[in-house]
């Protein structure tokens, strides 16, 4: 037990997280000293493991929710602040997370939501000299923000871009952005956007709800499927120009790098490329591949950075959707074996219910609503993403080529943007009332009680339906 790595990744993830909700900053070491005198070797480990995320956890927390700029809400300074991320323009002002890094005679480097006057919104990574005022978050933002790290707004009366940060991830995220869909105008390169760089913003608040109703709106954020795409292109492009297998595994672990760095740190996408990252080192030292070892070492890495990950809902919502397709998925899929369904579409079909069902509470929990149409819908809908992210980077490697493929992945997009406005705008296409997510529920603990059985008998070579083979009955073999 002690080597096993589940054991200290799992230990150490439940002490980080266990900082969340108690946290202390010396409570910790007496606890360590008293399972010191009392516990066993093994178990020791244990209570090491996880005492020391929790005293870990305790110090980011702490230092996450210190704050220089909060005891000045009210009042009003020139200020020097880079944008941390692509602006979002609401009905009102343009809204983007910024790092202060000159409030007066002040020098914070603090975290802060930057809104400015309609109008152009400045790219990521740029430096803007603005006259603002601070005021403290609302109560219905101030929970989300401080997920972030941020404490207060930070609303500017004028503001000029003075320079730019001039960062890797900022030029690779400028030139993805700008190259994957050349000449490529309105809702078609949003929706591109969208599957590329996980952002959301070109699109219209309406067709933004009906990917939500549809339970499409997972495909707008980058997961692991991208991650495989940008590591096996960058394999086959490096195997057809001649290169061996060290030197392709080279190229596939230097892409992920890169895309995540062009993607920005969302919990999903740091997940997905710690996950693609292992993996092509697994392949380059000879190790075999853990994927469940893999998510557990994203988790410690994301919630060592920040314990209130935990409470972040892209984090829950990645983490159940992976766990699902580890654990649930295979049965379901081995449960709708017996039924006439081509393979494809049965595995898309176990995949979508058992991502559905296992994230449904969590939709709940946050935004108290459940699509009732993900299944359908992501069957029709998820084959043609993959095209479109592989088509978007060769847009991207190959100029030349650049606009006709940016042209013919616009199809691919409106395909998509089409699937979510007839599975979302259906009655009926999602559950907003707290009696229809219990029959949900209900229902959910049903087709899982029955699928969890069949899959396990199906995996150990026996009849799903608990009746013996015919050659067994014959040589009067006891049913099993």
């Amino acid at each position: 037990m002690i080597r096993n790595p589940y054991f200290v990744a799992g230990s150490l993830c439940g002490g980080l997280a266990l900082s969340v909700l108690l946290r202390a900053a010396l409570v910790p070491a007496v606890v360590l000293v008293v399972a010191t005198l009392v516990l066993r070797p093994p178990l020791l480990l244990a209570a090491f493991l996880l005492v020391g995320g929790w005293w870990w956890g305790s110090v980011r927390v702490q230092a996450l929710d210190r704050s220089v700029l909060a005891p000045r809400a009210g009042t009003a300074e020139r200020a020097l602040v880079e944008t941390l991320e692509p602006a979002r323009t609401t009905r009102y002002a343009v809204r983007v997370r910024a790092l202060v890094l000159r409030w007066g005679e002040l020098r914070p480097h603090e975290p802060v939501l930057l809104e400015l006057p309609l109008g152009r919104a400045p790219p990521q990574g740029s430096r803007l000299r603005v006259l603002g005022t601070l005021r403290r978050p609302s109560d219905a933002e101030r929970g989300w923000l401080r997920l972030h790290g941020v404490h207060v707004v930070l609303r500017a009366g004028t503001s000029h871009v003075v320079g730019s940060r001039g960062s890797v991830a900022d030029r690779l995220h400028a030139w993805l952005a700008r190259a994957s869909v050349p000449g490529l105008p309105g809702e078609r390169r949003a929706v591109l956007e969208g599957v590329v760089l996980g952002e959301d913003q070109g699109l219209t608040e309406t067709l933004r709800d009906r990917f939500r109703a549809s339970g499409l709106y997972h495909l707008l954020a980058v997961s692991g499927g991208n991650v495989i795409v940008v590591a096996g292109g960058a394999s086959v492009v490096a195997f057809a120009l001649g290169a061996g297998r060290l030197l392709a595994e080279s190229c596939a672990l230097l892409a992920i790098v890169a895309y995540v760095l062009a993607v920005g740190p969302q919990p999903s996408v740091i997940r997905a490329g710690i996950a693609g990252g292992l993996g092509c080192l697994a392949w380059l030292t000879g190790r075999e591949r853990d994927r469940v070892h893999a998510l557990l070492v994203g988790a410690v890495v994301l919630l060592a950075w920040s314990p209130l990950n935990v409470l972040d809902p892209g984090f829950q919502l990645s983490f159940a959707a992976v766990a699902a397709i580890f654990v649930l998925a295979p049965r379901l899929d081995r449960w709708l074996e017996g039924y006439p369904l081509p393979k494809r579409a049965r595995e898309a079909t176990a995949l979508s219910t058992a991502c559905g069902l296992c994230t449904a509470p969590i939709s709940w929990a946050h935004f108290h609503q459940i699509p009732l149409l993900t299944v359908p819908a992501n069957v029709a809908a998820a084959p043609v993403v993959a095209p479109m992210l592989a088509l978007a980077l060769l847009a991207a490697v190959l100029p030349p080529l650049g606009p006709a493929l940016a042209q013919a992945n616009g199809l691919l997009a409106a395909y998509l943007a089409g699937c979510a406005r007839v599975f979302g705008g259906l009655p009926g296409a999602q559950v907003r009332s707290a009696t229809g997510a219990a029959a949900l529920a209900s229902g959910a603990l049903l087709v899982a009680a029955y699928a969890w059985p069949r899959g396990e008998r199906a995996e150990a070579g026996l009849p799903p339906d608990g009746k013996r083979p015919a050659e067994d009955r014959a040589r009067g073999a006891p049913a099993a």
